[in-house]
């Protein structure tokens, strides 16, 4: 029998990448043959073909960054997740915070691409965090409960098939990570939110992304709701995705 919480370790290269870069990174990924983990990396639109060809008898997942709340229609630029079904993406990421920051996404919006991406059998990431301010005035749990509720109102009784990702703001691409034990204050208070809501919640994965590295992501992994990573810059290089996949061992 599957274990409902062996760990998820995603890699979310942003707008990073070019053929020649993703074929070696791509062979270097496929190269490691069995991992103790499942396995994704989601990539920019363009290099969707590639990760499906290259991945596609591999142990690895691929998916996308984000994906539009619309099925099809007059929206220039977007991308549905028909689209994403059509090249076989396993996982979307949605409310990534520089999608929230720099594209002024809410939290509705946030939820109605979760209820997108699921609508199409695309397994939606669900990203949650705060930034450095609010951390510093007490507002963590209020801001990560504000988030996550809009996406559990949205999917109903389909909220347990969504992942939920805490990235705390303050230590995306900073270098600086939140410790263990403040990470799985939040992933705890999450799950607690989950149980709420849906039976499923002891299954669902919970991440965490934040300047994850090889040299803390066994700490972090070792938590108790922590179900494995979001993965930015270490996820660019195959020695170091690999060495945090290998960290995710229940």
């Amino acid at each position: 029998m599957t274990d409902p919480r062996r760990k998820l370790v995603v890699g979310n290269w942003k707008m990073h990448g070019s053929h020649a870069a993703n074929e070696q990174l791509l062979e270097g990924l496929k190269a490691a043959g069995p991992l103790p983990c499942d396995a994704a990396v989601c990539v920019p639109f363009p290099y969707l073909a590639q990760a499906a060809e290259r991945l596609a008898r591999s142990v690895l997942a691929w998916g996308a960054q984000d994906c539009s709340a619309h099925e099809q229609g007059a929206y220039t630029g977007e991308v549905s997740a028909a689209m994403l079904q059509d090249f076989g993406c396993r996982y979307v990421i949605v409310g990534h915070s520089e999608r929230r920051a720099l594209h002024g996404e809410g939290d509705q919006l946030v939820a109605d691409k979760a209820k997108a991406a699921l609508a199409r059998g695309v397994t939606p990431i669900v990203c949650v965090g705060e930034t450095l301010a609010q951390r510093e005035a007490g507002e963590t749990e209020a801001v990560v409960k504000r988030q996550l509720s809009a996406v559990i109102h949205t999917l109903g009784h389909c909220a347990g098939e969504m992942v939920v990702a805490y990235e705390p703001v303050w230590a995306i691409g900073t270098g600086r990570t939140a410790t263990p034990e403040q990470a799985q204050a939040v992933h705890a208070r999450l799950r607690a939110q989950l149980h709420a809501a849906t039976p499923h919640a002891e299954r669902m994965k919970l991440l965490y992304g934040g300047s994850v590295k090889p040299d803390n992501a066994a700490a972090l992994f070792a938590q108790a709701d922590i179900d494995g990573g979001l993965i930015g810059g270490a996820s660019l290089k195959a020695d170091d995705f690999l060495i945090i996949c290998r960290a995710a061992q229940r």
